[in-house]
């Protein structure tokens, strides 16, 4: 039987609107179309609607009523052939709309596509209007679908798609049902500096299968927007996945960079993908690499999921930190592998309520709270935890860093779980931070440091200091506890030691090496829980 929103009952349904969608339109029926964008019917769901409005004449529509069953058979007809093509394994996961109505007219004799046309004339020959902006939407799997091809991209990574990916973007922001802008497979697509905005009417995802390239040359970015290449703003129920790439052509910006050529003047470089006051957002099951600087940036956001990233920079590669989160709550970041040339996670005011689970890290310079306080700024992060964790060759290890002369707190942290392997400082809270050539001037008021649990942490490290807590003498950290902690030296020879400043702490079970009493206002010992 029919579906009831099958082609063929929607093809006689109405004598006033009709429509075709244009060739070369791509979807997917992979998982990042069908998750979370509404249930598939068993038939492409609608035919693509204009506003073209047709007044057929009355013999038109009398013809309709006698030839609608017959055509409806025949539609039926064809939809079972594809849905056996389909059974049997000949039907790829992305395909046009051309070959997804193809399985079904292709099973139609020439009759009925000439009477298609004859009744409703233009239906089946309207001209390319993706570029004029008069393609609304295109149901595929119960969501709109919108490729950057059928909105003027060329996806030859040579010519300038950012027009396209903005067509399709505000199309699908439009929708009134959820919306899938698609990044088709097998193509790389071209980009210069562009800012997504919201609030748009429905769910979005953007559904990357393919590669989008960051511009090489970088007179495309103007002063003004100098740190941002990808920019998603005011978004709510946002989904950034698809298993493609995202590939910032970094190179040209790390030898311009004051950290590589220390005769150039320091200056901001593009984040690769950064996520500004959005909700309910999901980015998952992504390759992004080389960013320019920063690879993901999550600021003002609120219920974040990160999952299943693999960001890839050279280690050499400056400020190429692989996550940035600052001024959001309730963030996940799980199953992530990052190797880059800065912090793999690095965690900055503002941020409360972040889990970060089953991550792979290294090279890079570990995972990292702060720097706070920097320009005597108040600072406020609390409830994170770092939980199962593997660092392989990173300069850190689970580290606190703020600034002398900043305020606020860093409080309820838990580093737990982790391995680590030839890494430099494998524990270290900072809260005398400096960043200059120079010694930073000394100052009295701090970010207070308080709750930190470092558990269940084993592993070997490049440095004889293996434990250091550093702490301010105007306003030390305190809670501090250390609970069965096995760190040795990577070469096998020697002994790892602890240095301890201004700290209270507290040991659980096994801790080696042992920590320091010198300089310490708490020490208390107490047997494994």
């Amino acid at each position: 039987m029919c579906q009831p929103n099958s082609p063929a009952l929607l093809f006689f349904a109405s004598n006033a609107t009709t429509s075709t969608s244009p060739p070369g339109f791509h979807s997917s029926s992979s998982r990042a179309l069908n998750r979370g964008y509404g249930r598939a019917p068993s038939l492409v769901t609608s035919i693509h609607q204009t506003n073209t409005k047709l007044s057929l004449p009355m013999a038109s529509r009398l013809v309709l009523v006698f030839l609608a069953p017959l055509l409806a058979l025949l539609f039926v007809s064809g939809a079972l052939q594809a849905a056996a093509a389909s059974t049997n394994g000949t039907a790829s996961t992305e395909f046009s709309l051309d070959r997804a109505g193809g399985s079904v007219l292709a099973a139609l004799p020439a009759v009925a596509r000439l009477l298609a046309r004859l009744l409703v004339p233009g239906a089946l020959e309207v001209e390319d209007g993706a570029a004029a902006g008069i393609w609304d939407t295109s149901s595929l799997l119960g969501s709109s679908v919108f490729s950057l091809d059928r909105y003027g991209a060329r996806g030859d990574g040579r010519h300038d798609d950012t027009r396209a990916l903005a067509r399709a973007w505000r199309a699908a922001c439009a929708s009134r049902r959820p919306a899938v802008v698609l990044v088709p497979r097998g193509r790389r697509y071209l980009l210069k500096v562009i800012t997504l905005h919201g609030p748009c009417r429905s769910s979005v995802a953007v559904a990357v299968k393919g590669t989008l390239v960051a511009s090489p040359n970088r007179d495309d970015w103007s002063e003004k927007e100098r740190r941002h290449w990808i920019v998603f703003r005011r978004v709510d129920r946002l989904t950034v996945d698809g298993g493609g790439a995202v590939d910032g052509n970094g190179e040209t910006w790390w030898k311009h960079s004051c950290k590589i050529n220390p005769d150039l003047p320091c200056k901001g470089a593009p984040t690769a993908l950064s996520f500004h006051l959005c909700k309910n957002l999901r980015v998952e099951d992504l390759k992004i690499v080389n960013s320019q600087q920063i690879h993901v940036s999550v600021e003002d956001c609120t219920n974040v999921q990160l999952a299943r990233l693999s960001i890839t920079a050279p280690h050499s590669s400056p400020n190429t930190d692989g996550i940035h989160i600052t001024r959001s709550k309730d963030v996940k970041v799980t199953n992530c592998k990052i190797r880059t040339g800065d912090d793999c996670v690095s965690i900055e005011d503002g941020t409360h309520n972040l889990h970060v689970s089953k991550v792979v890290c290294g090279p890079g310079h570990g995972i990292s709270i702060g720097s706070l306080g920097d320009h005597n700024s108040w600072a406020q992060v609390s409830g994170i935890t770092i939980d199962t964790v593997q660092l392989y060759g990173t300069t850190n290890g689970a580290r606190i860093k703020t600034y002398q002369g900043g305020s606020g707190y860093a409080k309820d942290i838990t580093f737990q779980n982790m391995i680590m392997h030839a890494v430099d400082n494998p524990i270290i809270i900072d809260q005398n931070y400096c960043d200059k050539a120079t010694p930073c001037e000394e100052q009295r008021s701090a970010v207070e440091v308080s709750n930190v649990v470092f558990k269940n942490i084993r592993g070997t490290t490049m440095t004889k200091d293996a434990i250091k807590l550093n702490c301010s003498m105007s306003v030390p950290c305190h809670g501090i506890t250390l609970q069965n902690i096995d760190l040795r030296m990577h070469s096998g020879m020697g002994n790892t030691v602890s240095t301890c400043q201004n700290a209270k702490w507290r040991k659980y079970g096994t801790v080696r090496p042992q920590p320091c009493t010198a300089k310490t206002y708490e020490i208390l010992e107490l047997s494994s829980i």
